[in-house]
């Protein structure tokens, strides 16, 4: 489309101004100084912002960050006062030509953005997530937080479809996860590592292979699951519940074969997770740990000391594998690559864990190969051996380097 075509089109809406609570506001804000944004070859026109329910409109030069974001395949858009917009690619931050933005702008457009209901909650938490569809472009997943006293914006790209588990680099163990009847599964990992992008790889292959009930429980909700053989309610917190934990307790009277926790957060949300897993329910859930045998210390830790032999006791019984994962930018810089460990659990690290003896289980992942389990420096090995990443880059994401360079050593 040229600069032409596209004034043409973004001009259509012949309102100057915003909608909110059914009252017309002329526009007051985002000065001219925005007006000659560009996106690619595409000079954007500045028009105030629209608000129409679940679908953001106008606000064109807001927009044509949104489209710089998909366009050139970013992954995230940071707005924040005093500096220039500026959009994450393959990990790392690229500043927009456009001028550094004010408190004022930044805080009209958190008023565009959110509800009424969401702006007290912003007032009272001082931080808040949601997801909005913006037409023609794609859905994104939004963090307003403050900062020295001023809104900050972070939003994240959602695609439109979810990925196969070969697309994401997943191995096929991670299929026969999905395929179990009950238990608990794990992703983890730190942030912006596709932790929700499994998760929902996984409820979409249930989705096509069984005949299942699937509750997801999410904040907020990220990717769209159509029913297809299965049923996928999905919930998310602050507009269906008002927390995990509380919807957790509905659960029971649900009538879930499948339950996908966004995140495991505290001691009320782990404790029903693994409740429902003791009563014959699938739980998909994520965590934040660097590795797979932290997982489980993660989950004991949040137990008063008295309540921990249990708790092991029941990560014993219902806990099925997890999958610690990482995204690596390759040689060519195109892309990131994904290295994981995975924990499988057999007769013997069940045996660990219910002696909370969870510091060996790292050598049991060592020696699953054939029960397809893998360490992270066996991933980061393997990518390297394709020629995939750096060295350099391997040794950043490890956190025992001296073994990484004994296994590189041993496999030149």
């Amino acid at each position: 489309m040229n600069a032409a075509a596209y004034q043409d089109e973004v001009m259509t809406e012949n309102t100057i101004g915003h909608i909110f609570d059914g009252t017309f506001h002329s526009a007051q804000t985002w000065p001219a100084r925005h007006k000659n944004y560009h996106i690619g070859d595409l000079t954007a026109p500045q028009q105030c912002e629209i608000n129409t329910g679940n679908k953001i409109m106008g606000s064109e030069f807001f927009r044509t960050f949104l489209l710089d974001v998909k366009k050139r395949g970013a992954s995230d858009l940071l707005l924040t006062a005093g500096a220039s917009p500026q959009i994450r690619i393959n990990g790392t931050l690229e500043q927009l030509a456009s001028p550094p933005l004010h408190k004022d702008e930044l805080q009209h457009l958190v008023e565009e953005l959110l509800s009424e209901r969401q702006q007290m909650m912003l007032e009272s938490y001082k931080a808040i997530d949601f997801s909005r569809d913006f037409e023609d472009i794609a859905k994104f997943r939004f963090n307003i937080y403050f900062q020295r006293g001023a809104p900050a914006i972070a939003a994240r790209i959602i695609p439109d479809e979810i990925p196969c588990f070969s697309e994401l680099g997943l191995p096929k163990i991670i299929q026969e996860f999905a395929s179990r009847p009950s238990g608990l599964f794990l992703v983890t990992g730190p942030a912006g590592s596709g932790k929700s992008t499994t998760l929902a790889t996984m409820v979409d292959y249930i989705n096509r292979h069984r005949k299942l009930h699937i509750i997801t429980i999410e904040d907020p909700i990220e990717y769209e699951h159509h029913h297809m053989n299965s049923i996928v309610d999905q919930r998310e917190v602050g507009s269906d519940a008002e927390s995990f934990a509380d919807a957790l307790h509905s659960m029971f009277r649900q009538s879930p074969d499948v339950i996908m926790v966004g995140e495991l957060r505290d001691l009320e949300t782990i404790h029903l997770a693994l409740t429902l897993a003791e009563t014959g329910h699938l739980i998909l859930a994520t965590l934040h740990t660097q590795d797979t045998s932290h997982a489980i210390s993660r989950i004991v830790d949040v137990f008063p000391a008295e309540q921990q032999q249990q708790i092991y006791f029941q990560l014993s019984q219902v806990l099925l594998g997890v999958v610690a994962q990482q995204l690596i930018m390759t040689n060519d810089g195109s892309k990131r690559v994904l290295a994981c460990e995975i924990m499988r659990v057999n007769s013997g690290i069940r045996s660990l864990i219910r002696e909370m003896r969870s510091e060996q289980i790292y050598s049991m992942i060592q020696a699953g190969r054939s029960e397809g389990m893998i360490t992270m420096n066996e991933s980061l090995r393997e990518l390297l051996a394709l020629d995939l990443i750096h060295e350099q880059a391997a040794l950043s994401k490890t956190t025992n380097p001296k073994e990484l360079l004994r296994l590189i050593e041993a496999h030149v």
